[in-house]
């Protein structure tokens, strides 16, 4: 099926409006994207580390906001219209403590030995999947969402953006400046990529590289959290909730150039753009082998990734 034959039956007019619509619809996606790719592009960007139970700290997170969200309608309506903000911090909390439990009672013994980490860290996943089957059965949940999330914002009498979108996609802004600022404008950010240049020399100079590791291994877990914690606000939560994203998280990331950002950010953009639009003339399964197509065939032109890893030159 060439190009031509997809785009055939429509005209320029249809053919902008349903471009707009899509490229406004894609916002959650890129967001949800975004956001997973930041907490994995640190782990496995900064770290070398293939963390395949990624997903499960965006489900851990989603949970954490469901919880919330039941305790709230439940114990404190009156709140209902305010809680959603503190379920993310809550949300981050929850998977950065997760987090740091697993580098230290398991990662941690196995830096510098990626295959290792991808079979161990496949393991947690399977553990943590269970975990939430036995706790939360297997049915999908939802959480109790404010008022000032539905709906939709009408720019014009054609065009209409969710507000669900726009708040993620003000999150994940809010989100990116915030580790930028941590890398790139704060001491740990400093130590970070000093541990990351030479480990041996910044235990030298007094850097418990140890603690770096196990704090930046929890804080990008943290940040999947967050993902979760948005993510309630498009979708329903179930035990593999997570594991539907971790794939195309790590094409974000590598595609963008893995430890940059910048990168992440054009990647993440780009393929959720596609992916939605493609997904309106494809079936989804389709539209997803025409984006794996795209990705490998820029990677083979450039297999370094949107931007190279600019912390480790």
């Amino acid at each position: 099926m060439g190009i031509t034959n997809i785009f055939s039956g429509y005209t320029g007019e249809e053919l902008l409006s349903i471009f707009t619509m899509q490229g406004f619809s894609s916002l959650s996606l890129f967001s949800v994207f975004l956001l997973m790719a930041l907490g994995l592009a640190i782990i496995f960007g900064q770290m070398k580390i293939i963390n395949m139970a990624h997903g499960e700290f965006l489900t851990a997170g989603a949970y954490t906001t469901v919880i919330m969200s039941d305790m709230v309608v439940k114990y404190m309506p009156g709140l209902l219209p305010y809680y959603f903000i503190f379920a993310i911090i809550a949300a981050f909390i929850v998977a950065f403590a997760l987090g740091y439990i697993v580098e230290l009672s398991l990662v941690r013994f196995l830096y510098k030995r990626p295959l290792d980490t991808l079979l161990a860290t496949w393991g947690v996943s399977m553990i943590l999947q269970q975990g939430f089957r036995l706790v939360f059965g297997g049915r999908e949940d939802s959480a109790n969402l404010p008022d000032w999330l539905m709906g939709s914002w009408y720019p014009t009498e054609t065009i209409a953006i969710p507000l669900n979108g726009l708040f993620l996609l003000g999150t994940s802004v809010v989100v990116t400046l915030l580790v930028y600022f941590l890398l790139f404008r704060s001491r740990w950010g400093l130590c970070v990529r000093a541990t990351v240049l030479n480990r041996e020399m910044s235990n030298a100079v007094g850097i418990n590289s140890k603690r770096i590791d196990r704090l930046t291994f929890a804080f990008g877990c943290g940040i999947a959290g967050v993902a979760g914690a948005v993510f309630t606000t498009i979708g329903s939560v179930s035990p593999a909730a997570g594991s539907l994203y971790i794939v195309d998280t790590f094409i974000v990331v590598v595609f963008g150039g893995a430890g940059s950002l910048l990168g992440t950010i054009f990647s993440a953009f780009g393929i959720a753009q596609l992916q939605s639009i493609m997904e309106f003339f494809l079936t989804g399964v389709l539209a997803k082998v025409f984006v794996l197509l795209s990705v490998v065939g820029i990677l083979m032109i450039r297999p370094q990734g949107l931007r190279s890893n600019k912390v480790r030159e």
